[in-house]
């Protein structure tokens, strides 16, 4: 498969629409068409485009996901902690083992004790907010838009104001960096779905520019 070719599989495979697309060209290259690029410019276009795929599950690979009634809530704020940049394994083999230190208590109770899950998720977002210094994630204030307090969009919040201190935030504005995502004209209808994937995303471009 050669460079023009391979770039539109992982458009495609990146489910980027026609204007997000030649938006990413033009920032990469400066040219709105793959059409004439030098292959150096092909090169980086490819590794743009690779940083947007979807990232495969560790847990399913493995056959370690972890199961318990608080199980969900606790792998959310794992893979938001992954996001954010703070944890660099994001399996849920890694999470078990991290709570379990923290907390002094086995994974079985934590997955299904409201008590002791209540405990596990607590340590979780203060370790958090700490490794971050935003001390106003995973927090609601009533004078603040459902919105804002909304944990998903501070951790979108969080990543963008981070890749605008970096120089690397890939759109003008976070709203239209998620429409451009999920197809949507309001983030406050986003789905589930549509939440993880812009996370997963910003996540994506977010430790990409750490390295």
């Amino acid at each position: 498969m050669n460079a023009y070719a391979k770039i539109h599989v992982l458009k495609r495979n990146a489910n980027l629409d026609d204007d997000t697309y030649r938006d990413l060209l033009e920032r990469e290259t400066g040219k709105r068409s793959c059409k004439g690029m030098a292959q150096t410019e092909q090169l980086q276009v490819i590794s743009a485009l690779q940083k947007l795929l979807p990232e495969q599950d560790p847990n399913a690979a493995q056959g370690k996901r972890a199961t318990g009634k608080y199980a969900k809530k606790l792998q959310a704020l794992w893979i938001a902690g992954h996001n954010l940049g703070v944890i660099a394994n994001k399996s849920d083999e890694a999470m078990i083992a991290f709570l379990k230190r923290q907390t002094g208590l086995d994974h079985h109770r934590f997955l299904q004790d409201g008590k002791a899950a209540t405990k596990a998720i607590d340590a979780l977002k203060l370790w958090i907010r700490r490794a971050t210094q935003n001390y106003d994630l995973f927090t609601q204030d009533q004078n603040q838009s459902p919105l804002l307090n909304d944990f998903r969009f501070q951790v979108c919040l969080h990543i963008w104001a981070e890749l605008v201190r970096l120089d690397k935030a890939p759109m003008k504005t976070l709203t239209t960096y998620m429409v451009a995502c999920c197809g949507r004209d309001d983030p406050g209808t986003f789905n589930s779905n549509d939440w993880i994937q812009t996370m997963n995303r910003l996540g994506k471009l977010y430790r990409a520019v750490k390295k």
